[in-house]
């Protein structure tokens, strides 16, 4: 992988771990993305008035996406809901690179090198190691399990499909604003159905902390489709996922979380798999 490729998915998984530790919104998970989808629908609008409108044919790409990131939003806010965070998350998060790389390699043909596949092995069984060294218990319901392989399923479709639409686009930056245009439309849909027209006054007052969030979730995705046009899918699919530890080393920093020798073992293994992606 490109050393600039590597290094702006990694800054694009600094973002992501920012926005989610640091931007304390007071809502819940559902309102939260409701909030921050409508904020990005707005910047992808802004967007399309300095970056160039993307292709036709990548259209249908940027439409499945927004149904796709709908369900993912509904999947991720009720799996929070039913299921211990701390095992949900490494189901969610660890499981998509590998089916991503799966569906890459049946769906879209894409071929890797066994160097590649096996340095996304070993990132993905670091994010395993760190997330479930903070479980304090294995136990998973079957909903729970459901939502959490639904999350990651959502997921990897639509990388997939973003990478494929971005590519074909010949416009990344102005694909990415009409996914986030699509985006916020099926979610606006979603939230009016779920929580009525009151939603808008209910996230209304937390619009500064959601802009702040939004901005940073908005620029590390954006920073994916472009990466995902010029490296493999699956590659910056698993890289992005280092993002998991940035936020325990942000946790261990800000919130004095202690870190486990499962977490620091984890910590190593994504380390040296995002080193193995790079020289892959």
């Amino acid at each position: 992988m490109e050393l600039t490729v590597f290094l702006a998915v990694l800054a694009a998984a600094f973002m992501h771990a920012s926005w989610n530790l640091l931007v304390k919104l007071k809502l819940d998970r559902f309102l939260s993305l409701f909030l921050l989808q409508t904020l990005m629908g707005l910047m992808g609008i802004a967007m399309l008035f300095f970056f160039a409108w993307p292709s036709r044919e990548s259209l249908i790409y940027a439409l499945a996406s927004g149904l796709l990131h709908t369900g993912y939003n509904i999947f991720l806010a009720r799996s929070y809901r039913d299921g211990d965070l701390s095992l949900v998350y490494p189901i969610a998060r660890g499981a998509a690179p590998l089916i991503t790389l799966l569906a890459t390699w049946f769906v879209a043909s894409e071929q890797i090198s066994p160097i590649t596949a096996f340095a996304i092995g070993i990132l993905v069984s670091g994010i395993w190691l760190v997330a479930i060294g903070k479980a304090k218990s294995l136990k998973l319901d079957k909903v729970s399990l459901f939502f959490a392989l639904g999350t990651s399923c959502f997921i990897a479709a639509y990388t997939v499909v973003d990478g494929l639409g971005g590519r074909v686009s010949g416009a990344a930056s102005g694909y990415t604003a009409m996914v986030f245009i699509l985006d916020a439309i099926f979610m606006l849909v979603a939230g009016f159905y779920v929580r009525g027209p009151g939603i808008l006054t209910r996230v209304a007052p937390f619009w500064k902390s959601g802009v702040v969030g939004a901005f940073l979730s908005a620029s590390a995705y954006w920073i994916v489709i472009w990466a995902m046009t010029i490296a493999p899918i699956a590659a910056v699919a698993a890289l992005r996922e280092t993002s998991i530890l940035f936020v325990i080393l942000m946790s261990a920093k800000y919130l004095k979380e202690q870190m486990s020798w499962m977490r620091i073992v984890g910590g190593v293994l994504v380390v040296l798999g995002a080193v193995a992606l790079r020289l892959s």
